[in-house]
């Protein structure tokens, strides 16, 4: 039973498993507060790792846990109660364990946006108090390798020294501080380095398989005798900074393999057993270095028969981001096989600015679900940046809560205690209007009247490349003002204006809901442009050069402006500069100022 029936006044997150309000209230003492608080260790309490029994009487607090995973999660669920209700505490009794035992968060460090290590301590403080005991930060070629500076450089990477502090920090939060690097697809910008080049599978861009879009090359080939020794040197400098026993090695969607290189391999042999076989591989060296491999799930799952085979240990990280994602088919194959694995869905943020989080909650539920009926030893929110990682954390973080409630206890977590929650202990405002706007411009796509998988047009107009350079990402931006109708997307400016006027009203009381506040109406600013965009896109179409002329004046000058704040805002958060997320305000700028045809 979740608190909100019993006692609508207290907002907890992640809702406890059972909680009983009792009569009266106990005052804390003001001089030595913590000698009001017993702590028990004692067989009495859940029958789980971090189950633990939190009660407030008249006379004290008392917590009886068995493992310090229990201690740590009654330590969270205490310090809500103390922030919402200070000194005068309601009496009660709680008893409380999580339905998985991992339950994380990764972070791309990869698109665009790298975060100072002042970003990442708060992330971790934060999300240690919604009982998060896992982050991961997903990266490519964003680490200070110290042979590929010239790779990493104008991105930002994080250095060994900042991992190290970070790892630290998450051991005494209760975080497992999970090293990932992905070592077969996904290496883009490794494989643009004239040293690199001959490691991968393909050596030149291209044409996708719906021919809108060109792949560049990005996975290595499997069979090239310089592939291994150029994994080991990643492994050998990353992995010695990371305490966890766990590494992710990536692995997913290898969409060069078979293309060029290993051609004929996979001619003789099959592509999955090429990729299965390359696998192990790695998994040898993972295993050199003392550590469980985990790897993306989407690969093997399309060669079911080979599920079977995976070596002993490995984790099956099992993703998927749509609503609909087939979370129980897919974790019954890694059940029947006794591979552990993770259910891994995603916050649905990446190219949309403003998130997607009709879509968002959804899959959080699926997968939520599906993991707690097949077993799923780890719960993984993912929060992807793709197209230059534009999107903010404010944006994401209704969503790092949403996932945290559901991985502890996937039966009870509501709106209201959400946006309560998010209010009180990350954006720190009074007034309870960030989280309110926030989590309201995460449904304004819809005023729009369509649906894409992994995107919304308030994402992609204003961050769709350039056509001639045929990128992958956002691609379809440019396409969206002949398929929405003009007063949908007035309707939606309409509710992001509206929404800002909210944000206008907010009171954070910390520097950082203040940063907090700044990046959402920035977020909302550039989704803003994409209605605005459209709407100058339709005018053109139409042959009404006036009116397109009055909406380009306009729309260069808001991106000007727009482009100079978020230069601005960046260095609060982010590592480099803004040059691999933002390039898209001056592609639009130019557009506005190109002559009509």
């Amino acid at each position: 039973m979740g608190h909100e029936k019993i006692n609508p006044g207290l907002n907890l997150l992640p809702c406890p498993r059972s909680l009983k309000r009792l009569r009266g209230t106990f005052i804390l003492p003001k001089q030595k507060p913590l000698s009001a608080i017993k702590v028990i260790r004692t067989l009495s309490a859940p029958e789980h790792p971090e189950g633990y029994a939190l009660t407030i009487s008249k006379s004290e607090i008392r917590i009886s846990f068995r493992e310090t995973g229990g201690l740590r999660a009654a330590a969270a669920t205490l310090r809500q109660i103390l922030r919402q209700c200070g000194r005068r505490l309601p009496c009660l009794r709680i008893r409380d364990w999580p339905d998985f035992a991992r339950r994380g968060v990764m972070l791309d460090v990869s698109r665009g946006r790298v975060p100072k290590l002042a970003t990442l301590l708060d992330l971790a403080e934060k999300l240690s108090d919604f009982k998060i005991n896992e982050l991961q930060l997903y990266t490519e070629h964003t680490f200070a390798y110290q042979p590929y500076q010239s790779i990493w450089q104008s991105w930002g990477a994080l250095t060994a020294r900042e991992i190290r502090l970070l790892d630290a920090r998450c051991r005494k939060l209760g975080i497992d501080l999970v090293p990932n690097q992905n070592s077969f697809g996904h290496l883009r910008y490794f494989l643009e380095d004239p040293r690199l080049n001959k490691l991968g599978e393909l050596a030149e861009p291209y044409e996708a398989e719906t021919r809108d879009f060109l792949r560049r090359p990005t996975t290595l080939a499997p069979n090239h005798p310089g592939t291994l020794p150029f994994l080991r040197g990643l492994y050998d400098e990353l992995l010695p900074n990371f305490s966890s026993r766990f590494f992710n090695i990536g692995g997913d969607e290898t969409w060069d393999l078979g293309k060029g290189r290993s051609r004929n391999l996979c001619a003789a042999r099959g592509k999955g057993r090429v990729y299965f076989d390359f696998l192990k591989k790695i998994h040898r060296e993972v295993s050199r270095r003392d550590r469980q491999m985990m790897f993306w799930g989407d690969i093997i799952l399309k060669y079911p028969k080979l599920i079977r085979e995976l070596p002993q240990g490995v984790v099956a990280l099992n993703w998927g981001y749509e609503a609909g994602h087939p979370f129980a088919k897919e974790a019954a194959r890694f059940a029947k096989a006794k591979i552990p694995f993770y259910v891994c869905p995603g916050t649905s943020t990446w190219q949309t600015l403003l998130g997607r989080h009709d879509n968002g909650l959804a899959n959080l539920r699926a997968a939520a679900k599906a993991g707690k009926k097949y077993g799923a030893m780890g719960f993984l929110n993912t929060d992807w940046g793709d197209g230059g990682h534009p999107q903010p954390l404010a944006v994401s973080w209704p969503m790092f809560a949403a996932g945290a409630a559901l991985a502890w206890n996937s039966r009870t977590l509501t709106d209201r205690t959400l946006l309560a929650v998010l209010n009180r202990d990350v954006f720190e405002d009074p007034t309870g209007r960030i989280a309110a706007a926030g989590f309201r411009l995460g449904f304004a796509h819809r005023k729009l009247g369509v649906k894409a998988m992994n995107e919304t047009p308030l994402g992609t107009v204003i961050a769709a490349p350039r056509p001639e350079d045929r990128e992958l990402f956002c691609r379809h931006g440019l396409k969206w003002f002949a398929r929405i109708p003009a007063k949908r997307i007035i309707a939606a400016l309409k509710e992001i204006q509206k929404q800002r006027s909210v944000l206008t009203r907010a009171r954070p009381v910390s520097e950082s809901g203040k940063i907090l506040a700044a990046e959402l109406d920035l977020a909302a600013r550039m989704a803003e442009q994409s209605c605005k965009y459209m709407l100058w896109q339709q005018a053109a179409a139409a042959g009404i050069p006036s009116k397109a002329r009055a909406l380009a004046q306009t729309g260069v000058r808001e991106l000007r402006k727009l482009d100079k704040d978020f230069n601005a805002c960046w260095p609060l958060r982010s590592k480099a500069t803004p040059k691999h997320c933002s390039p898209f305000l001056q592609w639009r700028i130019e557009d506005y100022l190109r002559p009509a045809n």
